[in-house]
């Protein structure tokens, strides 16, 4: 038997190019280094509704400034 964790939101979202993203895509919580396809696959994560803005910011320590 499986089980599943309970996840506010979508567990999977699906990009326009048919690519789908899980919150298993985004950065670790306690990234340190910030490469471009990290923050990009965060913002892509909020764009596509699979993370909230103020989720994403509170999950990685960032300002609004920096969001």
């Amino acid at each position: 038997m499986m089980f599943l964790k309970k996840v506010d939101g979508p567990r999977a979202v699906t990009l326009r190019d048919g690519s789908v993203i899980t919150l298993a895509d985004l950065p670790a919580k306690n990234t340190m280094r910030w490469l471009a396809s990290r923050k990009a696959a965060v913002l892509r994560g909020v764009l596509y509704g699979l993370i909230s803005a103020k989720a994403a910011q509170e999950r990685y320590g960032i300002s609004n400034d920096e969001f």
